[in-house]
């Protein structure tokens, strides 16, 4: 059946794409995404983007979908549960903070039963509402900022689009960068080239994107940095390092194949990328996540 929502004050501001994975827990994002391509999922009458900012009073017409059961989350074990309930860096009455693992993706869809969202729904019954603020690659661990309630979703999504967070990663890139500080300003769109997957490519009529890389120690072949990303754009990091040739140990979509090989051999197994810090000033807040055994493994091995 179909149902027509009107959106609420507190939920102003919010992504289309966001508001409905809310309310549509079970459906896998490509279906959502599909959703709203096709035109099923229409605002005040019309076809919107994804991407659309929802105001105060929009009617917003969500179709009748095929939703997994509620005892569904029955299927995500005690492990993966307990595992999660260890990696809580920060929990307040509005917010909550996880140190997330590497290879575990943040949210369901492609053929994953569960991610990190779905996990921790399931490990806290007690919060009413638990939604992710951004995202973080499957292969990327670290800082990851869960809201409790509408209002700080909105509220640090507004704090994200203002610049007033700040991220900060620790990255090891191919090569000595040849300076202690490098300002990386290049725009970004989101590219599908026929019969291939999804890349980000530089691109003059992509989006502003900008990072900021601070050398902190380097190897004979390799520079361990912390990023700051000052803008956050898909694949940001990756695409960025890869256009000025010192591309991120372990990547197999951006990376340099003899490089990955190279630390392959000194065990690393994945992408060097962890979120390392976040810093709310706004909440006057400021976490940090210790680096992974695995990845500071490596780096004993390169020292």
């Amino acid at each position: 059946m179909v149902e027509i929502v009107a959106v609420s004050s507190d939920e102003s501001g919010r992504r289309l794409d966001n508001f409905l994975n809310s309310r549509l827990h079970g459906l896998p994002r490509a279906r959502l995404y599909q959703m709203l391509r096709k035109g099923e999922v229409r605002v005040n009458g019309g076809r919107v983007k994804q991407d659309y900012r929802l105001q105060t009073g929009d009617k917003v017409r969500i179709p009748p979908v095929w939703l997994e059961p509620p005892g569904e989350t029955a299927s995500i074990s005690p492990a993966s549960i307990e595992r999660l309930r260890q990696k809580i860096l920060h929990e307040d009455s509005h917010l909550l903070v996880l140190n997330k693992p590497a290879g575990m993706a943040v949210h369901s869809g492609s053929g994953i039963a569960y991610g990190v969202i779905d996990i921790m729904r399931a490990a806290r019954p007690d919060i009413e509402r638990l939604e992710l603020v951004h995202r973080l690659d499957r292969e990327t661990s670290g800082c990851l900022l869960l809201a409790k309630d509408a209002v700080t979703l909105r509220r640090l999504h507004d704090e994200f689009r203002a610049g007033s967070i700040h991220k900060h990663y620790t990255a090891l890139l191919k090569g000595r960068m040849p300076k202690p500080r490098l300002e990386l300003d290049m725009p970004l769109r989101k590219n599908s080239p026929r019969g291939g997957e999804r890349m980000v490519v530089v691109d003059a009529a992509g989006k502003a994107s900008a990072t900021r890389l601070l050398c902190e120690q380097l190897y004979q072949d390799a520079t361990l940095v912390d990023v700051e990303l000052l803008t956050g754009r898909t694949h940001q990091i990756r695409v960025h390092t890869a256009a000025i040739e010192q591309p991120l140990a372990g990547d197999e979509k951006y990376g340099d194949t003899e490089f990955n090989k190279l630390m392959k051999a000194q065990g690393l197994k994945r992408l060097f990328l962890h979120a390392a810090k976040l810093q709310l000033p706004d909440e006057q807040l400021e976490i940090s996540a210790p680096l992974p055994a695995d990845l500071a493994a490596c780096l004993a091995k390169l020292a």
